[in-house]
């Protein structure tokens, strides 16, 4: 696999296998980054206050088009989809017995936001349990439709779950639950740039995304798609600015309430357009089709040596470019900083309810010397015995 790694910013001392988190700006989409910072410098009030509402429209378009979203106004920036979930969450009039139905291997701060808004309502937020390893799609669908009651109101379900790294059946899910009246929201974190997308497809209600992962865009860049048809039921804004009965309203409140919340950088935001140029200048689908087979044709060893099974099939229907691994270990914590301090590997050791979760994650700029790496230094640590 030919390495990009030239063309960005990462210390190249450290072999970075944890672009799942934060993802990281190519050079050209952090320059662009800077051009939006200076010249909001320059003038703020001109960039804030009258320039920038097309300067965002322009973005939002560009992300449409990349989204497979017939309208850039049924998409809003924000700082990471957790906000998303934060926003939608906090307008749902759900009842007292009333439940969300979702799986036990969803994004920490997200069961947080539910449990929250799930408690102030005396609603049931319901975690599904998952039966790893699933072995087949049908099997996952079945599994995770056992939860449904006729109290079931809303599925809220990962595209690709963080702790895991699985590519779940969304398509699937949300075409059962749509059949029988339910709202969908899908978390897509990790979704855009690193799998095809077609928001239009795929037809959920509500969907949030992240651009500072795998699109690579600056820092607090992300996306909230709404459909028209559920538009209304935001009809709080998460917080409350000029937005909110707009003296000059947009003629949309979700674009209202949610795009201008105060002072703030929005550059972040700005950068999208340069993300797809870099992406389609370096043949982008290439670039993620090898990373997925560096990804698989790892996995084998990496499974043996740590005496582990896969939690799913090894194939491009549940994984994508990150692979989770099952570890026995009481030490995750200072495992995951070991291999930081120590082998000078940057790559996460997570805890999902009882278990844990060793994730590598590959990108245009890794070759296989970081996986090497990973490898030699989990060999050195499981001979020592204090951790695996």
């Amino acid at each position: 696999m030919q390495t990009l790694k030239d063309k960005f910013l990462i210390n190249p001392n450290i072999h970075f296998l944890n672009f799942g988190s934060y993802g990281a700006c190519a050079k050209p989409i952090f320059d662009n980054y800077q051009y939006w910072q200076r010249l909001l410098e320059f003038e703020s009030v001109q960039f804030i206050n009258v320039e920038g509402a097309g300067y965002l429209a322009n973005s939002r378009a560009a992300l449409a088009n990349y989204l497979d979203v017939p309208d850039k106004d049924d998409l809003v920036y924000i700082t990471n989809p957790t906000l998303g979930v934060n926003i939608i969450a906090k307008n749902m009039e759900l009842k007292e017995g009333d439940e969300v139905l979702t799986t036990d291997i969803e994004y920490g701060a997200c069961d947080r936001t539910w449990d929250l808004y799930c408690e102030k309502s005396k609603a049931v937020y319901k975690r599904q349990n998952i039966e790893l390893p699933i072995t087949s799609k049908e099997q996952f669908i079945e599994n995770f439709f056992a939860g449904l009651t006729d109290r079931t109101k809303i599925v809220f379900i990962s595209h690709i779950t963080s702790s895991t790294g699985l590519i779940l059946p969304v398509k699937e899910i949300v075409e059962i639950a749509k059949s029988k009246g339910l709202l969908t929201i899908v978390d897509g974190a990790h979704v855009p740039g690193q799998l095809p997308l077609s928001i239009k497809e795929l037809d959920a209600d509500f969907y949030t995304g992240a651009a500072h992962k795998w699109m690579m865009a600056a820092k607090g860049c992300s996306f909230l798609y709404a459909h028209k048809r559920v538009q209304h039921l935001l009809k709080e804004p998460l917080i409350v600015s000029w937005g909110y009965k707009a003296i000059k309203p947009s003629g949309s409140n979700f674009i209202d309430y949610n795009q201008m919340i105060g002072t703030r950088d929005f550059s972040a935001f700005l950068t999208v357009p340069a993300c797809i140029e870099f992406m389609q200048e370096n043949n982008w689908p290439a670039v993620a089709q090898q990373c997925h087979e560096m990804v698989l044709s790892n996995a084998p060893r990496f499974f043996e040596l740590l005496e582990s099974s896969p939690i799913s099939p090894l194939n491009k229907e549940w994984i994508g470019q990150m692979l989770s691994i099952p570890i026995e270990t009481d030490k995750p914590e200072e495992l995951q900083r070991k291999l930081f301090t120590d082998y000078k590997i940057e790559i996460p050791v997570f805890r999902q309810g009882n278990e844990k979760y060793l994730r590598y994650s590959i990108n245009g700029f890794n070759s296989q010397q970081d996986l090497d790496a990973l490898y030699d230094a989990l060999v050195d640590i499981k001979k020592q015995g204090e951790f695996l």
